[in-house]
Formats: structure tokens, C-alpha cells, sequence
């Protein structure tokens, strides 16, 4: 025996989310058959108005509702640094630890030849255009420790070399294979201020 038509779509619909089963999705969906219809069409019109109104910030590619983003509209901002990290999220894990002042460039993804994913997907030559652009004195490189955000820092050292710009890795205490999202605050804190310049090879 199976459930309506209508609850059995809408536990379709929320397994899709990460990490949510079959059975997590049965429970949402009987979280909102118990819940108040207010309650119900707020969260509805929550979601929608997550997909339509934000936005990619027109400087950094991080994640807004404006055309530039909190960080890049902050004048209280180091302008000379940038810190290049993969996602969005990666943004907010450095962020809550207060350890950077300076500004961001997401590249939106990492290089993966193995998921067809190259330089030229990514965010890299707006990153390039950046630092010839304004006075960059100073990239921090941090992206993750696993074999795509290695690939992606090494791509990046190479190009940046020619600006003359500092290049620098975040420093040791994150697992190599993890995912600057999940580092704890103090881990995360303690890799940027031991962030190392890159001279003439990844070390």
C-alpha cells in the first residue's frame, strides 16, 4: 500500500534534498500536513523568492540579493588581499572565523577532469582580470585540500605567476581530502594565519 499521489510527489520532491531518505521525507511532508497553511505557503514563497531574487554579486561571484555582496560593499576592507575559494559557503566558513579582512573571488567549482570540468568553467580569468585591474598585493589561495582543490591551486599559481602578485596557500591543520566547510573555527582560523607563500612550487 502506498501512500495519495500528492504525498507520494512530495516525498519525491524532498528526497532530492542531500542527505534526506525516504523515510526523512515522509516526515517533512507529514510536518507540513500538520503544520498551519500560513506557515505552509511562508516557506513556499520563501523558496521561491530564494530562486528568483538572489543573485551572483557582480564582483566576487559570491552568493547576494544585491548586485555587490556585503563583503565587496564594506569600505573597512583590506582591498590588496583576496582569498579565491571554491563555493559560496566556503565564504561564510572563513567569515565566522573573523580571521580575514580582505576580500573574495569564488570560482564557483574546482578543476575535475573527471567530471568534464576544466579552467574555463570556472571563475579564474575574472579572478585574472581582478588583480590587473586593481592593486592586488596579496591572493590566498583556499581552496580545498583534496585532489581537485590541489589541481585548482597549482592552475592558479601558474597563471598568477606572471602578475607578480603574492600567492599564498592556506596553511596546514585541514584534512587533506575535506572541505573548508566542515573545518571547525579554530582549525580553520589558525590555517589562515599560518598561510604560506608559494614561491616556486606548491609545498
Amino acid at each position: 500500500m502506498s501512500y495519495p499521489k500528492l504525498i507520494e510527489n512530495l516525498i519525491a520532491q524532498f528526497s532530492k534534498f542531500p542527505g534526506i531518505g525516504r523515510r526523512s521525507a515522509e516526515r517533512m511532508v507529514f510536518w507540513v500536513l500538520n503544520h498551519p497553511q500560513e506557515e505552509v505557503e511562508a516557506m513556499a514563497k520563501s523558496l521561491l523568492a530564494l530562486k528568483e531574487g538572489l543573485r551572483f554579486c557582480r564582483l566576487c561571484n559570491n552568493l547576494s540579493d544585491t548586485e555587490i555582496c556585503l563583503v565587496c560593499s564594506d569600505t573597512s576592507r583590506d582591498d590588496a588581499t583576496i582569498c579565491v575559494v571554491e563555493e559560496p559557503k566556503d565564504v561564510l566558513a572563513i567569515e565566522r572565523t573573523g580571521s580575514f579582512k580582505g576580500h573574495y573571488h569564488v570560482l564557483l567549482g574546482a578543476i575535475s577532469p573527471a567530471d568534464g570540468r576544466g579552467p574555463e568553467d570556472l571563475k579564474i580569468q575574472h579572478l585574472l582580470n581582478r588583480v590587473h585591474a586593481q592593486n592586488i598585493k596579496e591572493v590566498v589561495i583556499a581552496t580545498d585540500p583534496d585532489n581537485e582543490g590541489e589541481m585548482t591551486a597549482l592552475y592558479l599559481t601558474k597563471q598568477l605567476r606572471p602578475t607578480g602578485v603574492k600567492i599564498s596557500r592556506i596553511g596546514l591543520g585541514i584534512p587533506v581530502g575535506s572541505s573548508l566547510e566542515y573545518a571547525d573555527l579554530s582549525t580553520l582560523s589558525m590555517s589562515l594565519q599560518a598561510r604560506r607563500e608559494i614561491t616556486d612550487h606548491l609545498g
